[in-house]
């Protein structure tokens, strides 16, 4: 929930792939020679000197390999088709906002006013709250995009006390020179408003905004994502703003008037209307999702 702050195909699916495990077989002769060897007392220190020419020991299996990134609080991914890409996510909220309402309720400059540091998001009627799903959805995504070869970067993983502010979350991205940063949330709109949208920068110059250079890249990200997240997920777009279009320009978020570089919000669906809910409650929806916003930053980058 961002309290602060026609479709394209994509060019691949994101799933699971299956890791390849090389072995590398022993050296019948080798292995010979190192025995003989060993015979005539060779070890780490005394002895070496009885080694004779050919009878080195047998050469070590090969590590196997891994899909970098998997679960990897970040860095970069394998060779793939977004190698030099840099990508920062967004989990909206901190799930321990909620210990720590003094600090986030502190405001902070948003270029055109003030507005709260954080809040603790919203939650589903049976509890399951925005920021646990946030950053489920969030780690599902720097999976996958790490596969392809993106440096991925975190806002916060649950890794410290609150926040951060919405104003340092678009410093990160900024920091980072990110070719694209999406917050990931859910809303928390009334009952019967369901979908999902994506939230772009309006154009807002003031203080320490100014989207001049962001409002168009950003919006073709957003758009992408639109189609994408639509397509993977089979929900439609938000049926109580945007018009259908699944777009809403917005210019009281800290986290885009503040941004330098291409930055969208994403508002997966509604936590509370009970439909909405139940899918975004779910695993298998939210890998879906994940999926979803993959494909859509990755045709962006890859444009």
């Amino acid at each position: 929930m961002s309290y602060d702050e026609s479709p394209q195909p994509a060019r691949r699916r994101f799933g699971r792939r299956p890791l390849t495990v090389a072995v590398a077989a022993l050296v019948p002769t080798g292995l010979a020679g190192w025995l003989v060897w060993q015979g005539l007392g060779g070890s780490d220190g005394a002895g070496a000197s009885a080694a004779t020419a050919g009878s080195a020991p047998a050469a070590s299996a090969p590590a196997s390999p891994t899909a970098p990134g998997d679960g990897a609080p970040g860095g970069a991914g394998p060779a793939g088709p977004l190698a030099g890409k840099v990508v920062v996510i967004d989990p909206g909220h901190n799930p321990r906002n909620r210990d720590h309402t003094a600090e986030i309720n502190e405001t902070v400059d948003i270029g055109t006013a003030t507005k709260e540091c954080d809040t603790t998001g919203t939650a589903t009627r049976s509890g399951y709250a925005e920021a646990d799903f946030t950053l489920d959805v969030s780690r599902r995504l720097r999976t996958l995009l790490t596969r392809e070869g993106a440096t991925v970067t975190f806002t916060q993983d649950d890794d410290r006390p609150y926040g951060p502010c919405v104003d340092e979350r678009a410093r990160i991205g900024n920091k980072a020179k990110a070719d694209a940063v999406v917050s990931v949330h859910a809303d928390g709109s009334a009952a019967g408003n369901r979908g999902f949208h994506v939230i772009l920068p309006a154009l807002v110059k003031g203080g320490a905004a100014d989207t001049a250079a962001i409002v168009g890249p950003s919006r073709a990200l957003g758009e992408r994502i639109v189609a994408d997240f639509r397509r993977e997920t089979g929900t439609a777009p938000a049926n109580y703003l945007g018009g259908g279009t699944g777009l809403d320009v917005r210019d009281d978020l800290g986290g885009l008037n503040l941004s330098t570089v291409p930055k969208v919000f994403l508002e997966c669906g509604n936590m509370q209307d009970s439909a909405d809910a139940a899918l975004l409650s779910d695993a298998e929806w939210r890998e879906k999702a994940a999926r979803g916003l993959a494909a859509g930053i990755s045709g962006f980058l890859e444009k």
